[in-house]
């Protein structure tokens, strides 16, 4: 059990600052477009958290993956199918996330003068965000069953759906409210 909570912890970490980190700079340090335009140091400073989120990401997916890996507990050919599946899952996941990493920045961005219209907007965005991620997963649980067969497609949508949830979770309670900043 302590072996399974130190492989979990430092990735909860990293997750606590993965698209959170972006949302939050942007909402201590808002701009207008005039400003943004005419300087160059909001523009630096936008291309450094886009550069930091981006490690951060790279270094969550690789820790993820050995949390799948240990989890999954394949032998050598079930390896050699899942793996691959699991990259082009994870691929997908990544565009996927780009719509909601955009729609938090939107959030921050916004949260200030927020209207009802706003609110409405993004948070179609979000719903829209968890319907297709739903797919993208159920997609993939199907090409694993069909490579690996149930058992593991069903482990993989288990281990998969409880760390999405964790993430899910951790920028969820890192972002305010709607309506608490006015």
């Amino acid at each position: 059990m302590r072996k399974r909570l130190a492989t979990w912890l430092p990735l909860l970490v990293l997750f606590a600052f993965c698209p959170v980190v972006g949302a939050q700079a942007e909402a201590q340090s808002p701009t207008t477009p005039k400003q943004a335009a005419s300087s160059p140091d909001t523009s630096t400073e936008a291309k450094n958290i886009q550069e930091y989120i981006e490690l951060l990401r790279t270094d969550i997916r690789q820790q993820k993956a050995q949390i799948m890996g240990a989890v999954m507990q394949l032998d050598v050919d079930q390896a050699a199918k899942f793996w691959p599946i699991y990259n082009e899952y994870n691929a997908e996941l990544t565009k996927l996330n780009n719509l909601r990493v955009s729609n938090i920045q939107e959030y921050a961005r916004n949260y200030d003068h927020m209207t009802d219209a706003k609110a409405d907007e993004l948070i179609q965005k979000a719903l829209d965000y968890r319907k297709q991620r739903a797919e993208l997963l159920a997609k993939y649980y199907g090409r694993v069953k069909a490579s690996l067969g149930a058992i593991e497609a069903a482990r993989f949508v288990q281990v998969e759906d409880q760390l999405l949830m964790l993430i899910d979770l951790r920028i969820a309670s890192a972002l305010p409210l709607a309506g608490e900043g006015s």
